[in-house]
């Protein structure tokens, strides 16, 4: 699946159930429900979903928490907009 695939496929009414959880939470989140991504992510003990999870708390505006989980993922806190960041892990994890 392409970026722009995986973009156009949140205007369904919900996701693949191949996905795995750091992408359906994505894909919650650019649906606007964030309390759906936070949920699936908060089960997620990869790194991918540590990055995700950080990426809510930066959403939420929760920097400490973000931080916190951008240090289980191994990432530094971005200074690019929760759009930008949003299309970068998007893209990563597709090209996987």
């Amino acid at each position: 699946m392409k970026r722009n695939d995986f973009k156009i496929s949140t205007t369904n009414q919900s996701p693949s159930e191949e996905l795995p959880k750091p992408l359906t939470a994505l894909w919650w989140q650019k649906k606007g429900d964030w309390d759906k991504a936070h949920a699936i992510v908060q089960s997620d003990e990869t790194d991918d979903g540590a990055w995700v999870h950080a990426l809510l708390h930066r959403e939420e505006g929760d920097l400490g928490n973000a931080s916190y989980w951008y240090s289980r993922a191994n990432k530094a806190m971005p200074k690019e907009t929760i759009e930008n960041e949003w299309e970068l892990i998007v893209s990563e994890l597709l090209n996987r």
